[in-house]
Formats: C-alpha cells, sequence, structure tokens
C-alpha cells in the first residue's frame, strides 16, 4: 500500500516541480506589424485556420500551453514557427521570411504538421483548400 502512495505520490511532486522551471515562458503575442497583401479574403481564412498559431503574432494560446512540459514544446513550435515564416510582421526590416519553402511543405503535407492537428482537427486542409492556400500564398506573398 505505501509503494502504491508513493508510486502516485512521486510523479505528482514532480509534476508540480516542474511548473516552476522558467522553460516556455514565452507565451506572449507581439503587436501585429504588418501583414501580407493577401491576395483574396479566402486565403487569408485559409492561413489563420491552418498557419497563424505559429506563424503569426495572432496565436491562440491553449490551456495546455500553460502546462509542463506540454508548453515548452508548444513555445518552442511557435518561437520556431514565427522565426521562419510570420505573417504579422512581413516585410519589417531585414527578416527573411522562407516563402521559398512554402510549396515544399504545402505539396508534402508537412503543415500544419500531423502533431498538431491532433489537437485541432479544424487545421486540417482538404487537398482543394490545401491547393488554394498554396496558389493564394504564392500569389500573395511574392
Amino acid at each position: 500500500m505505501r509503494l502504491l502512495r508513493l508510486l502516485f505520490i512521486l510523479p505528482l511532486i514532480l509534476l508540480v516541480a516542474i511548473q516552476l522551471v522558467p522553460i516556455g515562458r514565452g507565451r506572449t503575442n507581439p503587436p501585429v506589424q504588418a501583414e501580407p497583401a493577401w491576395d483574396s479574403p479566402q486565403t487569408r481564412a485559409l492561413a489563420r485556420r491552418a498557419c497563424f498559431d505559429c506563424h503569426s503574432n495572432e496565436t491562440v494560446w491553449p490551456a495546455y500551453a500553460y502546462v509542463a512540459p506540454a508548453s515548452w514544446l508548444v513555445v518552442r513550435d511557435v518561437l520556431s514557427g514565427r522565426r521562419k515564416l510570420n505573417f504579422s510582421e512581413w516585410g519589417v526590416g531585414n527578416r527573411k521570411q522562407e516563402v521559398d519553402d512554402i510549396p515544399k511543405v504545402l505539396r508534402r503535407g508537412s503543415m500544419p504538421p500531423n502533431k498538431y492537428l491532433l489537437l485541432h482537427p479544424d487545421a486540417k486542409l482538404t487537398d482543394a483548400e490545401r491547393q488554394q492556400l498554396l496558389d493564394g500564398l504564392l500569389a500573395s506573398l511574392r
């Protein structure tokens, strides 16, 4: 009985303790500075649905983004996504946006990533929506 209690209490203590580790505290949404000249409202709506949580300053932070260790992963993914492509800082400063990778990642279906789609099924794009987004992004971002 004592062993069972210990097996329950130790992980609980560990879970509480890791909440104090200051990793993943970057859950901020800086102001939107500039967006691309969207070719249509539909392109922006598709990008918002499938891309904005990681590739804009308009991230919707879910409840699990505040609980370690999930928060560590979420913050890392968002900060990495914003560094690569940020629709909220389009053309600001000397930042090079990785526009050339967009067709490749959309065609092979690696964006949005499957781990994101598990918890955000509304971000899943049909083949037609994926093509519409790709066409719209290429028209908007070039």
